[in-house]
């Protein structure tokens, strides 16, 4: 089924706007009849005491609206990230505002958080209530927003009894002034109101754990400061990282300097740097969840090796299709089988000190 679809659907939406593309894949996603066998028991992952199935994710982005949870799970992701989603219904920027870069295996977008609000994602949540899979939410302020802190405290609040997980977005860069709060006292700030609103919420005594999702944009020193107020203020994992702004040189699509963030192929060295200077200044502290041009079992397992516990895709689906998911699984277990590891929790991390000490990626 799933390589039918990919042989017909893929050279459709290609020729489709990439926004129109969106709707009609997640339109098509959500009636898939399809149910992923059990996963190997090798692939499992223990991460926020959560336990995975897989370690594979569906990245936020493409179910804003928690319309497609149960068909993102049957597909065999581990888990699935619904959002960016805000309190208020939000339009996001003027269109045109996604734009698919064939040349490099890539995606430019400017969004804008563009999401139906709290109260659509919310319905849907609690209809599927029992369904169980594991189930992030990754919030964000409204644009207009005068105290964006309460709109994450509100949406904490909402969503502890029916996610699993929650993610600070404090890293688009298509919402104006957003990533000034991954700045150390901003985010000091926030993330004391956060989980102070986690504390809160929390359902038989329950917390649910809390992620802070950053871009691959950050300079060092930001990063040490990044990394030192996480620490400090005990979050449960973080998300390295959303879309860039930088252009690679190698870029050959003539959209490749469309104002928004890049994601897919181009992305995947420096995300993949970002990663490692991040898993070697945590120190075990907390797990982390890679992302960032992943399109194959080899870039997922770098991903692994470079310190992520967990990572996510979503730019690869757009150019590999959905068979995707089920090939990156099988790679992981070859890879696991060369690299004479018991479980995927052998490699992580292995290669980020290294990594650290290679040139900049250009």
């Amino acid at each position: 089924m799933i390589r039918l679809m990919d042989r017909f659907a893929l050279p459709l939406m290609r020729m489709l706007d990439p926004e129109r593309a969106h709707g009609l894949a997640l339109a098509g996603l959500k009636r898939l009849p399809i149910s992923a066998p059990p996963d190997d028991e090798r692939l499992a992952v223990q991460a926020f005491g959560l336990k995975f199935p897989n370690p594979l994710g569906l990245a936020a982005g493409l179910d804003k609206n928690a319309e497609a949870v149960d068909a993102a799970l049957g597909l065999g992701f581990g888990f699935t990230e619904v959002g960016t989603v805000t309190p208020q219904p939000q339009g996001g920027n003027p269109r045109p505002r996604l734009f698919r870069l064939d040349a490099d295996q890539a995606v430019i977008n400017r969004l804008g958080f563009n999401n139906q609000g709290a109260d659509a994602a919310m319905v849907r949540l609690k209809a599927r209530a029992g369904r169980g899979g594991i189930v992030g939410i990754n919030i964000g302020a409204n644009r207009d927003s005068p105290d964006r802190g309460a709109d994450y405290v509100a949406l904490i609040a909402a969503f502890a009894p029916v996610a699993s997980y929650v993610t600070v977005n404090v890293s688009s860069p298509n919402t104006p002034g957003l990533r000034d709060l991954q700045q150390a006292s901003a985010l000091d700030d926030l993330l004391a109101r956060v989980l102070a609103a986690r504390d809160r919420a929390a359902v038989r005594a329950v917390k649910i754990p809390v992620l802070i999702k950053i871009a691959p944009d950050l300079s060092l020193a930001d990063l040490d400061d990044l990394v030192g107020v996480a620490r400090s203020r005990g979050v449960d994992g973080m998300i390295v990282g959303n879309t860039t702004l930088a252009r690679p040189p190698i870029l050959r699509d003539k959209q490749a300097y469309e104002v928004g963030g890049l994601s897919g192929r181009p992305l995947f060295q420096l995300s993949t740097r970002m990663l490692a200077e991040t898993y070697v200044r945590v120190e075990g502290r907390f797990p982390l969840i890679g992302v960032g041009g992943i399109d194959s079992g080899a870039a997922a397992f770098a991903k692994i090796k470079a310190g992520a516990t967990l990572i996510q895709l979503y730019t690869g689906l757009v150019f590999r299709g959905l068979r995707l998911v089920s090939e990156i699984k099988t790679e992981l277990i070859d890879f696991l089988r060369l690299g004479r590891h018991d479980a995927l929790s052998d490699a992580v991390g292995v290669d980020a000190a290294s990594m650290t000490a290679e040139p900049w990626p250009g």
